[in-house]
């Protein structure tokens, strides 16, 4: 290896840290620029659809913006006000809950699987529970009260709220031009490569970002209006919890499921509302596996749902809140150039045999030795003679 290309690895890796240092020192003013980044990328394809109908570009994001204003503003009016209302109606239900569990399911499981769970302290962290909520007047209050005690948090959050969609705005009205002015600065003798790890990585993170949102958001409704359609009053709650975990295979369907039983247990006190709840989220495991993920995910995410674990604590705990946003994008990026390190590496002398290599052969396995081949024979019979300086 020639001291020019050392020189040149050398650089890059130095690169590579001052970026990784500049993203941890500056991570509290670069999280309002990452979240528009994020967004911008998610939304180009639909902007980039609408262009190949005639929209010109400015106008595509407008109309983007226009719904997404629309819909935030829904959500304002309608959905946290019914999220803060399911919280409560699981507050409010939560001691009958823990009574069934003291009252049924623990002398259940004593009794059968000999396991003592001794006594639980349950009713103080019902008190608790409930005391905190009524003093938080709701949910939507009870983020503006804590924003609300610092003053510079007050401003750095009503900053963020206009950062971010500013950002977002310009960021996806100049995408290609963007991504232009970074393609121009790769250096020419490694741009075919950059640009076809830049593709693969596109096509891993873009199509599980924008396909997991998807599947997410389909089974969280179709959860919540199952449970709720069936009769279970926190059904919606328990629905987009399962939704939202769901990102990991078979979690959500877990947790939902546990949930849900325990809920008609307590509601109900039946087993037929337990079936009718399993039959729930076997439908939604079935359109999941079957409809949801092959539509919106496809197979070619390349992301474990252990890697994406991995890689959204780790991080966190290297780099905090900016950490998380980076986690999945970094991981897809590092799946990708693992894959290309691996095809490098097989396709290397060090993986492959040199064709013109000399295979040693045993003699007494010369006859398993195809007659053309060439090689240096040994005769394992032969006695071993020690070396002789003078021969």
């Amino acid at each position: 290896m020639t001291a020019t290309v050392l020189d040149l690895r050398l650089k890059w890796l130095v690169l590579v840290v001052i970026v990784a240092g500049v993203f941890w020192l500056f991570g509290p003013s670069l999280s309002p620029f990452i979240v528009a980044g994020l967004f911008a990328y998610l939304f180009n394809p639909l902007i980039e659809r609408l262009e190949k109908r005639g929209v010109a570009r400015a106008w595509s994001v407008s109309l983007l913006f226009l719904v997404m204003t629309l819909a935030l503003v829904g959500i304002v009016l309608v959905l946290i006000p019914f999220i803060e209302n399911q919280i409560g109606n699981f507050l409010r239900q939560l001691p009958t809950w823990v009574d069934w569990a003291e009252t049924r399911a623990v002398p259940w499981i004593e009794a059968h699987l000999g396991i003592s769970l001794g006594s639980l302290d349950s009713k103080k962290l019902i008190a608790v529970l409930q005391t905190h909520w009524q003093e938080a007047g709701g949910f939507a209050s009870n983020v503006i009260a804590r924003v609300s005690k610092s003053g510079f948090a007050i401003v750095a959050w009503m900053l963020n709220l206009v950062i971010i969609p500013v950002a977002a705005f310009y960021l996806l009205r100049d995408w290609n031009v963007v991504v232009d002015r970074i393609h121009a600065l790769v250096p020419r003798s490694i741009e075919p490569v950059v640009v076809r790890l830049a593709r693969e990585s596109d096509e891993t993170l873009g199509g599980f970002l924008r396909g997991q949102l998807s599947v997410m958001i389909v089974l969280g409704v179709l959860y919540g209006l199952g449970l709720w359609a069936v009769g279970i009053s926190v059904g919606p709650l328990i629905g987009m919890i399962a939704g939202l975990i769901s990102f990991v295979p078979y979690l959500g369907a877990i947790v939902g499921v546990l949930m849900g039983v325990v809920a008609a247990l307590v509601q109900y006190q039946d087993w037929y509302h337990v079936m009718l709840v399993l039959i729930v989220f076997a439908v939604g495991q079935t359109l999941e596996g079957y409809v949801l993920v092959p539509k919106f995910v496809g197979d070619k995410i390349g992301l474990h749902p252990v890697a994406v674990m991995f890689a959204i604590l780790a991080g966190g705990e290297l780099f905090g809140f900016v950490g998380v946003l980076l986690a999945l994008p970094v991981a897809a990026v590092v799946m990708v150039l693992l894959r290309y390190a691996y095809e490098r590496y097989t396709a290397s002398a060090l993986y492959q045999d040199p064709d013109d290599a000399p295979q040693i052969v045993v003699a007494s396995d010369v006859g398993s030795v195809s007659s053309g081949g060439e090689g240096i024979v040994v005769d394992a019979r032969a006695p071993r003679r020690e070396h002789d300086p003078g021969a």
